[in-house]
C-alpha cells in the first residue's frame, strides 16, 4: 500500500488573511511539502500539470526532476499528465529521462485534464477527448516496449522508423496510473493494458466511486490480467487535521466556502458523502477504511491533497506531518485485512524483477 500527498499547485488567496503567494513561493513549497514528506515516512508525492492561470506546474517533470535531486526515497508522480494534448513522443522522451535521473523512482497518472480552453492552445479539440487519450496512450505504450515503431494514427503525423530515447530504465517502462473522475472510457482503458486506474474522488460520492472502480474490476479481469480484486486501484482524499474535530471544521471552513467545490452543498453535507474531511487523526483514518469497506475493496494508492484552495504553508507542512502520525496505523490496518493473492502497488524495482521472470521462463520455453 502506497501513501502520499498530490496536488495541482493552484495559486489561491487566503481567505483569512487576505494574502496570495507568489508563483515563486508556491513552487518552492510544492519542493518543500515533498521533501518533508518523504521525512515523515511518505511513500509518493504527485504534482499535476496545468497550463492556465491560476496553476504553476506547467513544467511537472522540471518541477520532479528538481525533487529527485533533493530526495532519496519518495516515488515521484504526477497527479495529471495530460496525455490528450501532449504529444506521446515527448511524454515519452520526458518521463524516460526523469526515471533515469531518480534511478526509477517514477510512475505517472494519465489523464484529459478538465480546462477546456487547454485543448486549442495545444492545436487539439475538447469534444476529442476520450479519442486523443485513447490514442495517444497506445502510442505511448509501444513507445516505451519497441525499439523502433512505425505509427499512423488520426491526431499527429506518422512515424516511420522512429526510437524513441532515452529508452526507460532497464527495458522496464514506469508504470502507469489512468486518471479518471467519472469516464467509464478511461477505466476501460486501463482494464485493457493492465494498468493501474486512479479515481480522483476528492468531491464525488462513494456510491459513483464504487461503480467506476467495480466497472474496472471488471474488465481488467475479462481482459486476462488477473483476478478482479487484483486489479490495481488508486483512491485521493481531501483532508484538514488537527488534534480534534471542531478545530479542524472551524480553521478549513472559510478556504471550503471561499473554493471553487462549495457552489453546491454544505461543507458537511460534502462530507458526509465523499472523501473530504476535516477531522481529527481518527477521524482521517476512519474515512480511508471506510472506503475500502464501501467503494474499493483492497487497493494499491491513497493520496492526499493537504495543498491549495488558499490554505497557508505552514498549515500544509503541519497537515504533512498529521500523516506522518496516520499513515503507519493506516498501513496496520491495510496489512491484518489483505488477502495473500491481492498485490502491492507496483515499483520500479517490483516491474523489473516480474519482467526478469518473464524473460527467464521464456528462455526455458
Amino acid at each position: 500500500m502506497q501513501f502520499g500527498i498530490f496536488g495541482v499547485g493552484d495559486v489561491a488567496r487566503d481567505p483569512r488573511t487576505g494574502h496570495t503567494p507568489t508563483e515563486y513561493d508556491r513552487i518552492k513549497a510544492l519542493v518543500e511539502y515533498a521533501k518533508l514528506a518523504e521525512d515523515v515516512g511518505l511513500d509518493v508525492v504527485a504534482i499535476g500539470e496545468h497550463h492556465n492561470p491560476p496553476f504553476i506546474p506547467s513544467s511537472p517533470t522540471t518541477l520532479l526532476g528538481y525533487i529527485a535531486a533533493r530526495t532519496e526515497r519518495i516515488l515521484l508522480s504526477t497527479s495529471t499528465t495530460l496525455v490528450t494534448t501532449n504529444d506521446p513522443v515527448k511524454i515519452a522522451e520526458d518521463y524516460a529521462t526523469l526515471q533515469h535521473l531518480a534511478d526509477g523512482r517514477v510512475d505517472l497518472m494519465m489523464g484529459r485534464g478538465n480546462t477546456g480552453p487547454v485543448y486549442p492552445w495545444f492545436g487539439k479539440d475538447i469534444r476529442d477527448g476520450i479519442a486523443l487519450a485513447v490514442e495517444n496512450y497506445a502510442l505511448l505504450h509501444r513507445l516505451w516496449r519497441e525499439d523502433v515503431v512505425d505509427w499512423q494514427g488520426k491526431f499527429r503525423t506518422p512515424l516511420q522508423g522512429f526510437t524513441s530515447t532515452p529508452r526507460p530504465l532497464g527495458g522496464v517502462p514506469p508504470f502507469v496510473w489512468h486518471a479518471s473522475i467519472r469516464s467509464p472510457e478511461i477505466a476501460e482503458q486501463a482494464a485493457y493494458y493492465g494498468d493501474g486506474f486512479f479515481h480522483n474522488n476528492l468531491f464525488w460520492p462513494k456510491e459513483h466511486v464504487r461503480r467506476l472502480v467495480e466497472l474496472y474490476r471488471r474488465r481488467f479481469e475479462h481482459y486476462g490480467h488477473g483476478r478482479a480484486d487484483q486489479a490495481i486501484v488508486g483512491l485521493a482524499a481531501h483532508t484538514y487535521v488537527r488534534r480534534n474535530s471542531q478545530d479542524a471544521l472551524r480553521e478549513f471552513r472559510p478556504y471550503y466556502d471561499n473554493s471553487p467545490y462549495s457552489s453546491g452543498p454544505s461543507l458537511e453535507e460534502t462530507m458526509a458523502r465523499t472523501a473530504l474531511i476535516a477531522g481529527s487523526p481518527q477521524q482521517v483514518i476512519e474515512r480511508v477504511l471506510t472506503y475500502r469497506e464501501q467503494a474499493a475493496g483492497d487497493f494499491q494508492r491513497q493520496l492526499f491533497n493537504v495543498d491549495g484552495i488558499g490554505v497557508p504553508h505552514k498549515a500544509v507542512l503541519e497537515q504533512i506531518e498529521f500523516l506522518g502520525e496516520i499513515v503507519p496505523v493506516l498501513r496496520k490496518e491495510f496489512a491484518e485485512n489483505r488477502p495473500a493473492h491481492v498485490p502491492k502497488a507496483p515499483t520500479h524495482p517490483f516491474l523489473t524483477a516480474e519482467a526478469r521472470k518473464a524473460r527467464d521462463e521464456e528462455g526455458r520455453r
